[in-house]
């Protein structure tokens, strides 16, 4: 079976103020979308409702990742059924080592009785550090406990290739990254690429989709998509800019929420259709 998210007319509030407002979108293996829009309109809220986050309340709508009701799932049975969102600000963790942390969360997707051995895991998290230029040290540093902006990204990345999810949202990875990093995140990012797993990019900028081309991008405005179409979508966005958007659409210049209501607890444990 086909991977598949299929977001269908979502509404969810936080604090009592509605923010998503019937959003639908279809993500399916082997596809990356790009969710863009100005601040505050709803883009980092689509992440923590489809991850579980508590302070959400989901009013309307239906979720489903291959089939399933993902709505109806605790945040570590969506982690299982191959969810994983790579968080804008990830947190820090005393005492629980980065290794201790991601083999955890492997032998949980995994099931009691199918753990990854000792060796295996430690083989394939240092090819993976590798791949994202990561000091070998950092297996054995507290979760995030003084990594610098983009280390803790990249240490979100490492995380999904560790876990190998079906669905990977990636909520504002870019920000704050040198263009080296962001290179080296994007190199992870690709290496991931297949016909079994499907992207849900959220950012602001056309710099990344430079380095991981997408093959859909959304404008989201007012807590809905309104306005889907390639690579060159982005593009005509770096160099105009939303208003050309709004004034296409009639929408007036209103912001649902902030984006700044990140997803902030680790519990990564494990063609679009605009209706």
């Amino acid at each position: 079976m086909n991977t598949t998210l299929r977001i269908d007319r979502l509404r969810a509030s936080v604090e009592g103020k509605e923010i998503l407002k019937g959003l639908s979108l279809e993500v399916r293996g082997g596809e990356i979308h790009a969710v863009m829009g100005p601040n505050g309109t709803g883009k980092s809220t689509l992440a923590s409702t489809l991850m579980g986050h508590p302070k959400y309340e989901v009013l309307g709508g239906s979720v489903t990742i291959n089939g399933e009701d993902l709505l109806e799932m605790d945040v570590d049975e969506r982690g299982r059924a191959g969810l994983f969102l790579a968080m804008q600000y990830p947190s820090e963790i005393t005492g629980v080592t980065n290794s201790d942390f991601m083999r955890s969360a492997i032998n949980a997707q995994r099931g009691e009785g199918n753990e990854i051995s000792l060796m295996k895991f430690i083989r394939l998290m240092e090819s993976n550090m590798n791949t994202l230029e990561m000091n070998p040290e950092f297996m054995h540093r507290y979760l995030n406990e003084g990594f610098s902006g983009g280390e803790k990204k990249r240490n979100e990345i490492l995380q999904m290739m560790m876990l190998q999810p079906k669905i990977a949202i990636l909520d504002e990875i870019d920000s704050g990254l040198d263009i080296d990093a962001l290179r080296i995140v994007a190199q992870g990012v690709n290496s991931l690429r297949g016909a079994d797993r499907g992207f849900l990019i959220i950012t602001h900028y056309q710099r990344l989709l430079d380095y991981i081309t997408p093959d859909f991008v959304h404008i989201m405005m007012q807590g809905r998509i309104v306005k889907s179409g390639g690579p060159e979508l982005a593009q005509r966005l770096e160099a105009e800019g939303y208003e050309w958007v709004k004034e296409e659409l009639g929408i007036e210049d209103e912001t649902v929420g902030q984006d700044e209501d990140e997803f902030s607890m680790p519990m990564n444990t494990t063609g679009p259709k605009i209706r």
